[in-house]
């Protein structure tokens, strides 16, 4: 009789297909919901049109604060310096209607997006939306407009209301309730009356409600919603947010999800009011409040990409197999620039239980360590808005106020990126290796036939 042979499951193989069904019943289809979700999609573009103005104005801020010591004695740095102070109120025009009111911008791109969604005229959805957040969150008085709430302390109070008036002006006109004019009125004019009862609706239960909060707490829309989400914004400050905000994205990423999208569109909000704290304790010659911003995520967790994979485009374009020979030469170029799609599908890292660990661990670790060198005082906080596409060096330092320590905390995480991935890539590559070694054998017979 022959043996009965026993299919052998080693424990890793479990594991991971275990691992891989909970991605795929659990995980894939609430991560494509949250994705696919109008008010997430709404705040990411919201954001996303908002973002050259905040950009530039973030590049205003550190020419008008330049990184050199005050007593500084060197000629250039010196004049620079004399130059900021004495045209500050003129430098500092820019920056406050850029970064200063970037809660215009959110709130007509959130309300144009939401809108467009619903069907909507996106334009006057905007509109809508900006008119009711000046409602609540810009009190007049003395004949002066207070601006204190339309940066980044506004900013939550900017997503609900443009939420809640869009939300107002697709319910009127679902139900039909709308100022309709004959068929021969101009398009333009007929979409002014289409709006009035939306705007009527919306002044006439924000307005109501904000004069309710004041005389009940003492504090306006805004400033009640900061008070309330306080826990909140500390806690999205702290390295448990770090490590999770970067769990989630690499686990959705490898299965084939937009990660960098849902985690960012979440965590907009929050760095946005943070990095408006840091600018603001910046002008103020003050100690910066806040670490976890746009910039640490970008440039510390982001090298290269998602997953951090700058450093194993340079390992694939040495490694002894041809195909990542190839993936490395089509992805390093693209990666220096924060676009990592060709090493992602092409190596690949999606679905590959090899290069799973070092995938999610590696940005977890540069987490931990640049986290650990910012609050030592080792490296500078973020204090600007950086485009994602500014390769990370260079953009560690640009967020920074240009300062240098953040480029050796950049290059010391490649670093430690290149270790991480090294030997989980020689595993792949021989594995690759010994199929190309079979492919080659079979071929060889074949083109003996071909040839006799």
């Amino acid at each position: 009789m022959k043996p009965r042979i026993r299919n052998r499951i080693s424990p890793m193989s479990s594991l991971y297909q275990s691992m891989v069904a909970v991605i795929e019943q659990t995980i894939t289809p609430l991560a494509g919901k949250l994705g696919q979700q109008k008010y997430v999609i709404a705040i990411r573009d919201g954001f996303t049109a908002a973002l050259p103005f905040m950009i530039i104005g973030s590049f205003m801020l550190v020419f008008i604060f330049p990184p050199f010591s005050a007593d500084t004695t060197v000629g250039f740095a010196r004049a620079w310096l004399d130059f900021s102070q004495t045209y500050r109120e003129q430098l500092m025009l820019p920056f406050n209607l850029s970064m200063g009111v970037m809660t215009f911008f959110i709130s007509v791109g959130v309300g144009a997006s939401l809108g467009r969604q619903f069907q909507l005229d996106p334009v006057m959805a905007g509109l809508l939306a900006f008119m009711a957040f000046l409602l609540v969150a810009a009190p007049y008085a003395d004949g002066k407009i207070s601006t204190q709430y339309l940066s980044g302390q506004g900013i939550f109070t900017a997503l609900i209301t443009a939420i809640y008036s869009t939300r107002v002006y697709a319910w009127l006109k679902e139900h039909k309730v709308t100022i309709r004019l004959p068929k021969e009125v101009p398009t333009g004019v007929a979409r002014s009356f289409e709006i009035l009862i939306p705007v009527m609706a919306v002044m006439g239960t924000l307005h109501p409600l904000n004069l309710f909060i004041e005389a009940q707490t003492g504090m306006i829309m805004p400033q009640a919603i900061m008070h309330l989400l306080e826990p909140l914004v500390s806690a999205s400050d702290s390295l448990p947010a770090v490590l999770l905000s970067v769990l989630l994205c690499q686990i959705f990423w490898f299965a084939g999800i937009h990660g960098s999208l849902i985690v960012t569109g979440i965590m907009n909000p929050f760095w946005m009011a943070n990095l408006s704290a840091n600018q603001a304790a910046l002008a103020a010659g003050a100690a910066l409040p806040h670490t976890y911003l746009q910039g640490f995520w970008d440039h510390y967790l982001l090298i290269g990409g998602v997953g951090c994979t700058l450093p194993l485009a340079f390992l694939l374009l040495k490694s002894r197999a041809t195909h990542l020979r190839t993936i490395g030469k089509m992805g390093i170029v693209p990666s220096f620039f924060n676009i990592n799609e060709p090493i992602l599908f092409g190596a690949p890292i999606i679905m590959n239980p090899i290069l799973f660990i070092p995938f999610v661990c590696v940005p977890l670790v540069n987490a931990v360590l640049a986290w650990t060198a910012t609050r030592l005082g080792l490296i500078e906080q973020v204090v600007s808005l950086t485009p994602w596409t500014t390769p990370a060096p260079i953009g560690a330092s640009w967020a920074a106020n240009w300062a240098l320590a953040p480029v050796v905390m950049c290059l010391i995480c490649m670093v430690m990126s290149a270790l991480i991935y090294l030997p989980f890539l020689r595993a792949y590559e021989r594995s690759l290796m010994k199929t190309e070694e079979l492919k080659a054998r079979n071929a060889a017979p074949q083109a003996q036939t071909v040839t006799g």
